[in-house]
């Protein structure tokens, strides 16, 4: 039976995701820093009928000593870990970069870009243990393709840097001959609690207008983001894979119709 260790899995897309693995009968490794929503978490996933396992485990992707036990907390309970998903991530406060104290920076790159990139450092060491590999994705997010905005600059540049370091670390694992393999996952624009609040919930977003039409035009709610970034990891067998959502055709379509497919996601959610 497989296993999946997802980070950042107690809700949003990492939670829809385990829900998914769990629906095609995958072990579970869930992880986050709250025990409670843990819990909460664990519960509802064993409501789900599947015939792998389900263990929680208390940790901070911005610790190296937290992903190191979480690491081994799943090759004990499990023996292998077939794909290990680097999710966890915070929103920046929506200001401009010198408006920023440096516990928020540290806080975005500890957790966005350093926790993707031990994550990923942790995940492969694991992984070249096993004879099968194992796959490593990464979550990409606004600035990876190079988008700028005021209140993202922050954001988007751990992003754009979480993009580059998959690729290299893709490239790295080709040359050495691993049996590991390296992705990045795109999700486009979900509508979330990470879409309002930033730095894991502690502060409140208030989103310009501009700004939330194009959320109403392009935003899915993550269990649709989910299913489509599952089947992709599913499926897939090659390094260096991109399994994305929003894609640029998809992007142009939803302008181009927005006329006849309204929607608020906001008021639905205020």
């Amino acid at each position: 039976m497989k296993t999946v260790v997802i980070t950042g899995s107690t809700r949003g897309l990492g939670f829809e995701m385990a829900k998914l693995f769990r629906q095609n009968g995958w072990n579970l490794v869930i992880n986050g820093v709250s025990a409670a929503r843990m819990e909460k978490a664990a519960e509802e996933l064993g409501r789900i009928p599947g015939a792998g396992q389900i263990a929680a485990f208390a940790g901070s992707v911005a610790n190296a000593s937290d992903l190191d036990a979480l690491a081994a907390f799943a090759a004990e309970r499990f023996g292998s870990v077939d794909i290990w998903i680097n999710n966890a991530g915070v929103n920046q406060p929506m200001k401009a970069i010198w408006e920023l104290n440096e516990d928020e920076i540290d806080a975005v790159l500890n957790i966005d870009l350093r926790g993707a990139i031990l994550g990923s450092r942790v995940a492969v060491r694991l992984m070249e243990k096993q004879a099968a590999g194992g796959f490593v994705y990464n979550i990409e997010g606004y600035g990876s393709n190079d988008a700028m905005m005021l209140g993202l600059n922050l954001y988007g540049t751990s992003k754009r840097a979480v993009t580059h370091f998959t690729q290299a670390l893709a490239k790295e694992l080709e040359e050495r001959g691993s049996t590991v393999k390296a992705g990045r996952l795109s999700p486009g624009i979900m509508i979330t609690d990470f879409t309002v609040k930033a730095l894991g919930g502690k502060e409140s977003i208030a989103l310009p207008e501009k700004t939330k039409k194009v959320y109403n035009i392009l935003g899915d709610y993550p269990d649709v983001v989910a299913a489509h970034l599952v089947k992709g990891m599913l499926e897939n067998t090659k390094n260096n894979a991109h399994i994305e959502w929003l894609t640029a055709g998809k992007a142009a379509w939803r302008f181009m119709t927005a006329a006849f497919n309204k929607r608020d996601f906001f008021t639905e959610t205020e």
